[in-house]
C-alpha cells in the first residue's frame, strides 16, 4: 500500500484539479472565509482551538502581497464577531519577502498591529531554507514593538537548536516546533526519520526547560509520547504549552490528546490557492492519499 500511495502522489500533478480536490478536501476548510468559520466552530465544539491560514505563498508582485495582506486583515474582526477560539498563521513569501524585505516587514507589522488591537495573535510560518534568516529577522523586528507574535522552527534543520537558543536568550521564546516538509540538502538538514525525531525531542526539551512557550506540532506517536513524558517530568501547567496538528490528519490522535487534557490547536487552511498546498501535503504524507482513494472507490461502488 505504501508504494501505491507514493505512486498516487507522483501522478497527482497530471490529474485534473477537480479530482485532486476530492483528495484535498480532507486538508482544507474550503475556498471561502465562511467555510473556515464553519470548520473552526466545529473544532471549538470538540474542545480544539485553531489557527487560520489564508492559502497562498511565493507571490510575484507587490499587488498580490497587498491583496494577501488585506485578506489576512479581514480575519481578525470575523474571529471576534463569530467568537472563534483561533489565532492566525502567515507566510512571509505571501507578503512579499522575496520582493522586498522591508515591504514585507511593513505588511507583517500591519497584520500584527491589527491582531493586537483585537486581542489576537499571529504565528509566522517558517518556509524553505533560503528564507530562514530573513524570517527570523522579520520576527525580531516585529517583537521590538509587539508581543503577540510567534515563529515556527523545523526540527529537521541542523541550525534550529542554535536559532532557538539565540531567540530564547533575547526573550523571544514563543515557538511552534514541527519536523519540516521542504526538501533540503543533507548538509543543512537531517534526513533520517530517527535523527529528525531525536533532534525534535532535544529541541523541544530545551525549549520547555528554558520556559519558552511551545506549540508541539506533530502527528507522530513517538513524539507525542516523548512530549507527554517531558511534560509530566517537568510538571508543566496546561497554559505553558500546546499541541498542534493539521486539519484532516490523524483525527483519532487529536481526539486522544484533547481527552487527555491538553490544549490542541488545529491548523485550518482555506482559500482559492489550495492546489499547491495540497500537493505539498500529499507529498509529505502519501498515506492520506491512499486513504482518500480507498474512500472514493468505496463510495462509488455503492
Amino acid at each position: 500500500m505504501n508504494l501505491l500511495n507514493k505512486l498516487i502522489v507522483t501522478v497527482l500533478p497530471a490529474i485534473p484539479k477537480p479530482i485532486v480536490r476530492k483528495f484535498a478536501n480532507r486538508y482544507i476548510a474550503g475556498d471561502k472565509l465562511s467555510d473556515a468559520v464553519r470548520v473552526v466552530k466545529e473544532l471549538n465544539s470538540k474542545g480544539c482551538i485553531a489557527t487560520l491560514d489564508v492559502l497562498g505563498e511565493a507571490i510575484t508582485t507587490k499587488e498580490e502581497a497587498i491583496s494577501a495582506r488585506n485578506a489576512i486583515l479581514e480575519l481578525f474582526p470575523i474571529i471576534q464577531k463569530e467568537k472563534l477560539d483561533s489565532n492566525v498563521s502567515i507566510k512571509l513569501t505571501q507578503l512579499g519577502l522575496a520582493l522586498d524585505k522591508n515591504f514585507c516587514l511593513e505588511n507583517v507589522r500591519m497584520i500584527v498591529s491589527k491582531a493586537k488591537e483585537m486581542n489576537n495573535f499571529v504565528r509566522i510560518d517558517m518556509e524553505d531554507s533560503p528564507t530562514t534568516d530573513d524570517t527570523i529577522w522579520v520576527y525580531r523586528q516585529i517583537r521590538k514593538d509587539f508581543n503577540n507574535c510567534g515563529i515556527v522552527f523545523q526540527a529537521y534543520l541542523r541550525r534550529t537548536e542554535n536559532d532557538t537558543d539565540q531567540l530564547i536568550k533575547d526573550g523571544l521564546g514563543h515557538f511552534r516546533l514541527c519536523k519540516g516538509i521542504y526538501v533540503e540538502p543533507a548538509e543543512i538538514a537531517f534526513k533520517g526519520h530517527d535523527e529528525i525525531n531525536q533532534n525534535f525531542i532535544q529541541v523541544m526539551k530545551k525549549m520547555l526547560e528554558k520556559k519558552a512557550y511551545i506549540g508541539i506540532a506533530t502527528h507522530d506517536d513517538i513524539l507525542v509520547d516523548a512530549a507527554y513524558r517531558i511534560i509530566q517530568s517537568m510538571k508543566l501547567q496546561k497554559h505553558e504549552y500546546e499541541f498542534q496538528m493539521l486539519l484532516g490528519v490523524r483525527d483519532e490522535l487529536r481526539t486522544k490528546i484533547v481527552r487527555d487534557g491538553h490544549r490542541m490547536r488545529v491548523y485550518v487552511p482555506f482559500g482559492e490557492h489550495w492546489y499547491r498546498y495540497s500537493i505539498r501535503r500529499f507529498k509529505e504524507n502519501p498515506q492520506i492519499a491512499g486513504y482518500v482513494l480507498k474512500a472514493l472507490f468505496h463510495r462509488n461502488s455503492k
